[in-house]
């Protein structure tokens, strides 16, 4: 009998069993499989490519495995995967066209959307001639992989600079040496980005890819912001404004109708980028440092009326666990919310908690507006850009909730 070459033992070696109900999960398409479902896997080091097989041996198709987090298996194919590093360069090169034919009137947006173009643990996104990454995995972590986003990158964007935002805690999950977040290659980790249009005619922000959260901005609301201001009118307050992305629409877009915008938010550094946003569009507007919540309150309490109330807070709902709370947290805010917008008012309320689903939402609001004694009419009903794709068959893709609302008595 010829002995197995030292590669084919390699492939053998590096193989995963799933139980019953991982094997059934992956054929229904869902890329993630929970270490309890794992029977199998000998010998597997952290972050390796893994042949995966249901309970009767037989192939299913390729994975990334993680040996701490709780998602063992990331499949990256239904096929056999003879070079990871080509692969990676293969789907960082779809992706990008994927957004050419996607993506207009803008130089911000999302690349890279992890399990959504088929990367799992990659996220990447352009903000002009910044490149800025995160990369949340053992696997995508590892050189060879890693160095094929980088030299992919490079070679199909040029950028002026790519940064790596560093998240310590998914780190500390995926048991990650400890990393700074800085930059990987080029000379600039900042630019001046145009979020909706272009240079003449769009709405300027300053971006800094190595401050403030997520990769440096929320370019998931991009297209939001331009709706938004598509219904704004009158006196018109942002709730939890960050850097002011919807405020500036709401002042700046040419379809927005508003007479004042004022911005809140409880963070003193997330004002001053705001009020640095306006100066570079030519605009003063209002920034008001406060917790939202206490504001509306008393806000609520003096009889303040307005007539277009934004409220895009932070996920209230990080796990299961916190799903109650964050329902009672989200019909408090829109509550009072209501309680303050006059008659034919503009209501533009988010969740970007993906455990709180989209009937749990509008169940939440439809609740608020009962309770206000007020009538919702819905105007649009969104989600997140189209740069950041949704795979059906992966629900955690789709996590963002936008309502446009019109307010009656």
């Amino acid at each position: 009998m010829p002995k197995k070459s030292a590669s084919s033992a390699k492939r053998a070696e590096l193989s995963v069993k799933l139980s019953t109900r991982g094997a059934t999960r992956l054929q229904a398409r869902h890329p993630w499989v929970y270490r309890s479902d794992v029977t199998e896997a000998n010998a597997v080091p952290p972050g390796a490519l893994v042949r995966v097989h249901d309970p009767r041996g037989k192939f299913l198709g390729t994975a990334l495995y993680s040996s701490s987090s709780q998602i063992a298996i990331r499949m990256i194919s239904h096929g056999s995967v003879p070079d990871l590093p080509a692969l990676v360069a293969e789907r960082i090169r779809a992706a990008i066209a994927y957004r050419k034919e996607l993506v207009r009137n803008t130089d911000a947006y999302r690349i890279v959307f992890s399990e959504a173009d088929f990367l799992p643990g990659l996220i990447v996104d352009r903000y002009n001639d910044v490149i800025s990454l995160q990369i949340l995995t053992q696997a995508m972590d590892a050189a060879p992989a890693r160095e094929a986003v980088l030299q992919t990158l490079k070679e199909a964007l040029q950028p002026a600079g790519i940064v790596e935002r560093v998240d310590p805690r998914i780190r500390e999950l995926e048991q990650l040496p400890p990393r700074q977040s800085g930059l990987l290659w080029g000379e600039k980790s900042s630019s001046v980005i145009c979020m909706n249009g272009d240079e003449t005619s769009g709405i300027r922000f300053h971006y800094d890819g190595l401050e403030g959260q997520k990769t440096g901005a929320f370019l998931d609301q991009r297209e939001n912001y331009a709706a938004a201001a598509e219904y704004a009118h009158g006196e018109a307050l942002d709730a939890f404004c960050y850097q002011g992305g919807f405020a500036l629409h709401l002042a700046l877009h040419p379809a927005a109708k508003c007479s004042s915008v004022t911005g809140v938010d409880s963070s003193r550094p997330a004002l001053e980028m705001a009020e640095k946003n306006a100066a570079l569009n030519g605009r003063e507007l209002e920034w008001i440092e406060g917790n939202a919540f206490d504001l509306l309150r008393e806000y609520a309490a003096a009889n303040r009326r307005y007539d277009t109330i934004v409220l895009d807070p932070p996920a209230f709902a990080k796990t299961k666990r916190d799903l109650e709370k964050a329902l009672g947290g989200y019909k408090e805010l829109n509550l009072r919310a209501l309680k303050m917008l006059r008659p034919g008012g503009i209501l533009v309320t988010c969740s970007c908690s993906f455990h709180v689903g989209a009937s749990d939402f509008l169940g939440v609001v439809a609740d608020a507006a009962q309770d206000a004694h007020k009538s919702l009419r819905v105007i649009e009903n969104r989600g997140a850009a189209k740069d950041h794709p949704i795979l059906l068959n992966v629900p955690e893709t789709s996590y963002l909730q936008c309502l446009i609302l019109s307010v009656s008595n």
